[in-house]
């Protein structure tokens, strides 16, 4: 990884949040496996710095074909050591994950195995604009963590300089296809490097890969011990040869949310991602039908989501700087939403040329009261998505079902009156509603989060009235992946 391994080198310094002191050993680089868990196991542990980072010769390069050709030539170097038996593996969460899919799209012959825990897997679409949005203040502060005696590319320049996608952005993006060994991903339903995480699980080409999917932060995930344990089983027997099980475990695990600290399930085994027993349903924006809410401290409007289209046009107006608008549906019955979903909007913007949209999937009591979900205690927004309407071009190469992505290569400004469709990608979700319970759609021109220690922010252009149109011709919808019970007799349900 880029931040160093010796006190003062970046992130050596940084505290692992939700991880109690003492849990990890001082011998750990920063995200990195415990060489005083691993080396009791029978294993070596490499803590091996990227070129130019801490004390090693060289510039950073930061996630360019450079650290994917020197990261396959140390895995055949330490491939060839005395006290190797000639397999490798890679280990490590966040930055750490996002070089192992690098290295492993390079096909060294001697890398018998990876577990990226938590990545993000297009360092442009899903960190620098995600959604169109830029996010160069955050990417300032990860970029000052990164030390070394000469250069380091300086991102966020080049995302100024270039802002559309082009040969240097996609240069840091890893062809995961080309990948075949044994992986073993996790995703946090809670954390940035969520939709990274499952796009490279599925675009890699691998008849040997492990998803588990969970609510926690990624570092108390990292090194739970029971998780440890789960990850020994996988290395001993893909690096050394231990015929010990492993591939009995579930292809996929998930942690299906409720509200607040408490999980529907845990580790649910699936033998797909996406569900294969996914319903997809549509649910239609209705601005014509107030309904009441109970909001925290934001200045929020509460309308109603529609299980049938709605015929009267109508719109929701609201101010990006201080406020947003909810639409609410109260659910019937119990309905568990996993997967992805997809938003599809008719917006305009009155005074301004352009919009920045930050969404929230979340769920609602019976009263409105918001049911957030907790990550390291703090209430976490919901599942996201995010776009810049004037960046919104959908680019089909790339596009999977209910998942949209932009081209980030045109921008087409909004004309006073302009009422555009837009499509925006929801990040994956799992969680279960109860009956009475109401499932939302938070619609905003800012992030909306208080108390939570990284430092996320995202550098919006916002300006005048922002509307959101629907009914009639101008039909917004959110689709949702509903994933009916396995089993039912009368009141019975198995999930």
């Amino acid at each position: 990884s880029c931040f160093g391994k010796r006190p003062g080198d970046g992130m050596s310094e940084w505290q692992i949040m939700g991880v109690p002191p003492a849990t990890v050993s001082k011998c750990a680089k920063f995200e990195s496996p415990d060489p005083l868990f691993w080396c009791y196991k029978g294993y070596v542990v490499a803590n091996v710095d990227v070129r130019g980072a801490g004390h090693s010769e060289g510039s950073v390069h930061m996630f360019t074909h450079q650290d994917r050709e020197d990261g396959y030539d140390f895995v055949e170097w330490v491939a060839a050591q005395p006290w190797s038996n000639g397999r490798v593996g890679m280990s490590g969460n966040s930055g750490v994950a996002m070089h192992q899919w690098g290295i492993a799209s390079t096909c060294p012959p001697h890398l018998a195995c990876i577990a990226p825990w938590e990545c993000t897997t297009d360092l442009y679409r899903e960190s620098f604009f995600e959604g169109g949005v830029p996010a160069l203040s955050f990417n300032k502060f990860i970029a000052a963590q990164v030390t070394g005696p000469n250069g380091v590319d300086d991102q966020v320049a080049m995302a100024k300089m270039y802002p559309d996608m082009n040969a240097y952005w996609n240069d840091k993006r890893a062809d995961v296809r080309k990948v075949k060994i044994p992986v073993y991903q996790t995703a946090g339903w809670s954390h940035f490097h969520l939709p990274g995480s499952f796009n490279a699980w599925r675009r890699c080409r691998s008849h040997l890969k492990w998803m588990r999917a969970h609510r926690d932060f990624e570092w108390p995930d990292t090194y739970n011990p029971e998780n440890l344990e789960d990850l020994l089983r996988y290395y001993d027997r893909y690096l050394k040869g231990i015929h010990n099980g492993w591939e009995m475990t579930p292809r996929v695990r998930l942690d299906i949310m409720d509200g607040y600290d408490v999980d529907y399930q845990e580790q649910r085994p699936e033998k797909a991602w996406p569900i294969k027993r996914t319903q997809y349903k549509k649910l239609y924006l209705d601005a014509s039908a107030p309904k009441d809410c109970a909001p925290l401290d934001h200045k929020s409007a509460c309308f109603s989501l529609s299980i049938e289209p709605v015929s009267t046009q109508a719109k929701a107006s609201y101010n990006p700087a201080d406020e947003e608008v909810d639409f609410d549906l109260t659910l019937p019955e119990d309905v568990e939403i996993t997967g992805y979903m997809n938003l599809h909007l008719f917006v305009s913007c009155d005074g301004f040329d352009d919009m920045d949209l930050f969404v929230n999937i979340q769920k609602a009591d019976a009263e409105g009261n918001w049911v957030p979900w907790l990550t390291l205690d703090e209430p976490h927004p919901g599942a996201w998505g995010k776009c810049r309407v004037s960046r919104a071009t959908v680019d089909a190469a790339l596009t999977k079902a209910h998942t949209p992505v932009y081209t980030m290569t045109d921008t087409n400004k909004l004309a006073e009156g302009d009422v555009r469709a837009v499509d925006i990608a929801i990040v994956p979700t799992a969680r279960v509603y109860h009956k009475g319970e109401r499932l939302r759609v938070q619609i905003s021109g800012r992030y909306i989060r208080d108390g939570w220690f990284e430092p996320l922010s995202w550098d919006t252009d916002n300006h005048g009235t922002h509307n959101i149109h629907t009914g009639g011709e101008w039909e917004s919808w959110i689709e949702v992946p509903v994933v009916p019970p396995r089993y039912q007799a009368g009141e019975y349900v198995h999930r």
